[in-house]
C-alpha cells in the first residue's frame, strides 16, 4: 500500500492503493429505503408508528413510500453495479418477514430478500445482510419492546428464519446496526422510536439488545450451512475532553457509549464502573445468571460506524447546561447516569447534520479498538455526510461530499499501513433516503432522489466512488 501523503493533518491523500481483497461498498437501511410499507404482508414498525405521530418527524414524513426500493429493486440492482460497487450492506426489515414479530415466516417477504439477494450475486456484488436496522415490529412493542427480555428470544427466532433462508447465500451476518441509538435514543431520549423517555427503560434495552445478538449469532450458527462471518456494529463514540475534569466526563460517557455494548459482546463483563454510576437509574436486575455467557459469541468482524466526534466537560451546575450531543432534540437524555456531564458544540467545519467533520477521530478509533482487541477484523459499515445537494445542469456537484469521502478514506488507509486489519469501507448511504427523525430533509447518498419522481441521479460523488471501488486506488 503506498501513501503519497505529506502532511499528516490534511487526511487528503492522493495515490492511496488498498488490498485488492479489501471491500468498496455501500450501505442502506430497509425502513429508509424500501417504502411498501403496507404491501405483501408486512406488519407495521416502531417506526410506521413513531413517524405517523404528529410532531415526532420533520415535515410529518414518514417512510411509507420512502424511496421504493421494494418496487425499484433491479432498477438499484443495476446502478450498484455500474458504479462499480463491491459489496451491499442491506437490513432486512423484521415486520416484512415476522408481521408481528412471531410465527411463521411471511413467503413474499422472505421472497423480496431472496430476490435482493440473488440479484447481488448475479451482479458480483457481495451481500452483508444486517438483522435489525432499528424497525421493530409493533406488536413486540407493545409488550414492551426492547425492554422485555422475550424479545431477544423473539429476535433469535427470527435470526433462524433468516439462516435457513438466506444461509446459502451471505457471507457476513450483522445481527444489531447501532444498539446504542435503539436503547438511548429510543427509551432514553425519546428522539427515535418508540419515543420513550425513560433511563431505566434505556439500560434494559441496552441489556435486552446485547442479550438478541448473542442469541441470534448462536441460533445462525446453528443452521446456517456455509462457513459465514458473523457481526455486530456499532457507533462507536469518539470523546474530546474539556477542563480539568474532561476525562472523568469522558469515563462516564464512553461507559454508556462503548464499554456497556464492548464489555459483554467481547469480553463477556459489564464495566464495574457503568454499574455504579447508573445505580440511582436501576439495579440492573434484568441481567440474569448467564445471560453474559450467552452474549459473548465468537465474532469474524466488528462493524465500526463513524461521523464526527463529540465533545464533553463537567457541567459547573449554575450556568445554563449545554447538550449539543448531535441529536434531535427531545424530551428525554440519551445519557442515564451521567447528568454531570455536558456536551459541547464542536469546532467546524461541519455538515448538514450539524456534525463536526474530523476524520483523525476514524484513525484514531480504528487504531485503538485494534490496540484492545488485536486479532478482531474491523470493517468501516458507514461512514458519510449530509449536505445540501443541488441539481445543476443535470448534475449534483457535491464537492464537500467528495472532500468528506477523501479524508475519511485516508484515515482508514492510515490505520491500514499502521496495523489495523481493516476489511472494507461501506459509505452511506448509497441513495438518499429518509433520515429518521429529520424525514427527508438531510441527504446523506452518493446517489441524488428527486422525492417527487423517484429518479435516481449519481451525484459526482458516486463517480469518484466508482473510480475508487474499480481500482482500489484514491483517485486524484
Amino acid at each position: 500500500m503506498r501513501d503519497t501523503t505529506t502532511d499528516p493533518t490534511d487526511y487528503r491523500g492522493a495515490g492511496l492503493e488498498f488490498p485488492s481483497d479489501f471491500l468498496f461498498g455501500s450501505a442502506t437501511a430497509s425502513y429508509q429505503v424500501e417504502g411498501a410499507a403496507n404491501e405483501d404482508g408486512r406488519g407495521p414498525s416502531i417506526w410506521d408508528t413513531y413517524s405517523h405521530t404528529p410532531g415526532k418527524v420533520w415535515n410529518g414524513d414518514t417512510g411509507d413510500v420512502a424511496v421504493d426500493h421494494y418496487h425499484r429493486l433491479d432498477e438499484d440492482l443495476d446502478l450498484m453495479k455500474t458504479l462499480g460497487l463491491e459489496a451491499y450492506r442491506f437490513s432486512i426489515a423484521w415486520p416484512r418477514i415476522q408481521p408481528t414479530g412471531r410465527g411463521p415466516a411471511n413467503p413474499a417477504g422472505l421472497a423480496f430478500y431472496e430476490r435482493l439477494v440473488d440479484g447481488l450475486i448475479a451482479r458480483g456484488i457481495r451481500p452483508i445482510a444486517t438483522l435489525y436496522h432499528w424497525d421493530l415490529p409493533q406488536a413486540l412493542e407493545d409488550e414492551g419492546g426492547w425492554t422485555n427480555r422475550a424479545t431477544s428470544y423473539a429476535f433469535a427466532d427470527y435470526a433462524r428464519i433468516m439462516g435457513e433462508a438466506l444461509g446459502d447465500r451471505i457471507e457476513t451476518w450483522t445481527t444489531l446496526n447501532e444498539p446504542w441509538c435503539s436503547a438511548y435514543l429510543g427509551y432514553g431520549s425519546g428522539a427515535h422510536a418508540p419515543g420513550v423517555t425513560d433511563g431505566a427503560a434505556a439500560l434494559a434495552a441496552v441489556h435486552h439488545l446485547n442479550l438478541a445478538h448473542g442469541l441470534a449469532v448462536s441460533a445462525l450458527r446453528d443452521v446456517v450451512p456455509n462457513d459465514p462471518t458473523f457481526s455486530i456494529t456499532l457507533n462507536l463514540h469518539v470523546f474530546r475532553g474539556e477542563g480539568e475534569a474532561g476525562a472523568e466526563a469522558i469515563r462516564q460517557v464512553d461507559g454508556l457509549a462503548n464499554r456497556v455494548f464492548l464489555g459483554p459482546l467481547l469480553d463477556g463483563t459489564y464495566p464495574a464502573d457503568v454499574l455504579a454510576d447508573t445505580a440511582s437509574v436501576t439495579d440492573w436486575a434484568f441481567v440474569q445468571d448467564g445471560d453474559l455467557d450467552l452474549i459473548r459469541q465468537p465474532l469474524g468482524l466488528l462493524g465500526v460506524n463513524y461521523y464526527s466526534t463529540t465533545r464533553v466537560r463537567l457541567w459547573d451546575g449554575v450556568s445554563e447546561k449545554q447538550n449539543a450531543d448531535g441529536h434531535k432534540p427531545s424530551l428525554g437524555t440519551a445519557w442515564p447516569g451521567a447528568a454531570r456531564v455536558e456536551f459541547l458544540p464542536q469546532p467546524g467545519p461541519h455538515t448538514e447534520m450539524g456534525w463536526n467533520i474530523e476524520p483523525a477521530g476514524l484513525e484514531e478509533l480504528l487504531l485503538s479498538l485494534h490496540e484492545s482487541y488485536p486479532d478482531l477484523p474491523l470493517m468501516i459499515t458507514e461512514n458519510g455526510a449530509a449536505f445540501d445537494d443541488k441539481v445543476v445542469d443535470g448534475a449534483v456537484h457535491d464537492a464537500d461530499r467528495v472532500d468528506y469521502l477523501r479524508r475519511h478514506i485516508t484515515a482508514a488507509h492510515r490505520a491500514l499501513t499502521r496495523g489495523v486489519d481493516l476489511r472494507g469501507y461501506q459509505v452511506w448511504s448509497f441513495l438518499d433516503n429518509f433520515e429518521w427523525g429529520y424525514g427527508y430533509s438531510k441527504r446523506f447518498g452518493i446517489v441524488r432522489v428527486d422525492y417527487d419522481t423517484l429518479e435516481r441521479l449519481p451525484k459526482d460523488s458516486a463517480l469518484w466512488y466508482a473510480e475508487l471501488a474499480r481500482s482500489h486506488r484514491m483517485p486524484s
